[in-house]
């Protein structure tokens, strides 16, 4: 007689698992991480696009012969009022681009979650102090922040990432107070405290990874958020400096430009709403990739 075999049990999936395969499904979500993808390895090839020399890097090659040419099948996207490639500018200055948006958001992201941590797992003193100081840079626009920052500063790369960095905090800050005060008093928060673990144990290794799904969707925003921020100081002309190739400096260039030549304007503005729209589309899949409400 043939003994009855149990079912084997159901393997678990894993939380990761889950929310790749429902950010996948997002058809916007997956255009959007191809268009990111695609700005990644224009930024990692530019030195094979436009490669330099000893004196001159390859985005401010010059070539006084050729100014304000049109798209061609030599120049993609035509040359500037010194002969420049356009194209190949754009390339460049997606690493410079990049490299903002990943900066600021670490800088910003670092700060926001130490402030809201502390915020929200301690009561009194402490929290009203900290959610005060995040009103007051709450109360300022972020722009007119960042513009004050920078305008205390060098004009440089530097200075930008600082100043937008700071400015962008405050949403870091309120986002992991509210999931801080939703977990503090859980069960495992009060298991852990129970067992003698100590403030910072608790914080870092049961509430933060817990607080993960929207630091990470407002990540995304704030990348986009950030570079957006950046472009805007560089054509104010308190950011980045010509003849270093930032998109939003390549418009404050080129806009004296707009009515005769329009493809020097055209393409870095479409490079900035392009990443722009990568970032807030990847935004949006994650967040509701992380939704619990979405589980089938």
């Amino acid at each position: 007689m043939e003994e009855n075999s149990l079912p084997a049990p159901a393997k678990k999936r894993s939380q990761i698992r889950d929310v790749c395969k429902r950010f996948s499904r997002s058809k916007t979500a997956m255009l959007g991480l191809f268009i990111l993808a695609a700005l990644v390895l224009l930024a990692l090839s530019a030195d094979i696009i436009a490669p330099g020399d000893e004196r001159t890097p390859g985005y401010d090659m010059q070539n006084l012969r050729n100014t304000f040419q049109p798209p061609s099948r030599e120049h993609w996207f035509g040359t500037d009022n010194f002969g420049r490639d356009i194209f190949a500018r754009i390339a460049h200055g997606a690493r410079v681009s990049l490299q903002v948006g990943l900066v600021v958001v670490s800088i910003s992201m670092f700060a926001g979650v130490a402030l809201g941590a502390l915020s929200g797992y301690f009561a009194g003193v402490i929290d009203n102090f900290i959610m005060r100081v995040i009103d007051i840079l709450l109360a300022i626009p972020y722009i007119l922040l960042a513009i004050a920052i920078a305008s205390a500063l060098k004009p440089g790369l530097t200075s930008v990432m600082i100043a937008v960095g700071i400015s962008a905090i405050p949403g870091y800050a309120r986002i992991v107070r509210a999931s801080v005060l939703s977990l503090r008093e859980q069960e495992f928060v009060e298991a852990a405290r129970s067992a003698g673990a100590g403030t910072f144990h608790i914080i870092t290794r049961h509430i933060l990874p817990n607080c993960m799904a929207p630091i990470i969707v407002q990540a995304t925003m704030g990348m986009a958020s950030a570079i957006a921020f950046a472009a805007s100081l560089s054509f104010i002309g308190i950011g980045l400096q010509p003849p270093v190739p930032e998109w939003g400096a390549m418009l404050a260039e080129s806009r004296r430009f707009i009515r005769d030549h329009w493809h020097m304007v055209m393409f870095p503005g479409l490079a900035i709403a392009l990443v722009i729209f990568a970032l807030n589309m990847m935004g949006d899949g994650l967040r509701d990739a992380f939704d619990p409400r979405l589980k089938k």
